[in-house]
């Protein structure tokens, strides 16, 4: 809980360290801690969201990522704020939790859009940062910056090859790993758990 944006957090540490504690498994044989995360951000609830969009008007991305994405809360019914990739907030998730490698979900949700925005830093009182500051203070004062990169036009849904990925899909994974630090393990391509393109098989050391 003393990560992030607090108070806005869980009462909980979901951090990759927590699973040794919760399951009588030592940390040293952690090898290997893969981070999943949408192909775009989503929050649910108050608190910061430096890269949120306008997501409740019709025509505009973050319209299309809370409808394309059905980003309504399963339990409660309630909708998630959707925004921009923040690969800033990413290296922070990764530091915290020693990521190995990255499971990027939803990838075709962003299928349509002309252009997707990264953020790959923040402005912070006059300051240029490349890392998500800790608490909800600091996050609520930042700037986001952004790289702007092509969208693409042809489906991903269902894709299982990488090499079959649209050039700019690619080209968008593969300015998270190199922004973030952290390399794509998998790629979800839809709801279908079959549709998924593995990158690197999670047993092998």
């Amino acid at each position: 809980m003393g990560h992030g944006t607090y108070p806005y957090v869980t009462s909980s540490n979901c951090v990759a360290g927590n699973a040794a504690a919760g399951s009588g498994v030592g940390p040293g044989m952690l090898h290997y801690i893969l981070g999943i995360t949408k192909a775009y951000c989503t929050r649910v609830g108050g608190g910061p969201f430096p890269t949120e969009l306008d997501w409740e008007k019709p025509g505009t991305p973050g319209y299309h990522m809370s409808t394309v994405g059905a980003e309504k809360g399963v339990t409660t019914g309630r909708s998630r704020r959707c925004g921009w990739f923040d690969a800033a907030l990413l290296k922070r998730s990764a530091q915290v939790n020693g990521l190995s490698g990255l499971c990027i979900t939803k990838l075709d949700v962003l299928d349509g859009l002309d252009e997707l925005k990264l953020c790959t830093g923040y402005k912070l009182d006059g300051e240029l940062i490349d890392l998500l500051p800790m608490g909800a203070d600091d996050i609520a004062r930042c700037q986001p910056i952004y790289e702007t990169m092509p969208g693409w036009s042809d489906s991903t849904v269902g894709v299982t090859d990488y090499s079959k990925l649209p050039l700019g899909a690619r080209q968008y994974l593969e300015r998270i790993a190199e922004v973030t630090g952290v390399p794509i393990a998998m790629v979800s391509t839809s709801p279908d758990r079959d549709h998924t393109i593995p990158m690197r098989h999670p047993y092998v050391a």
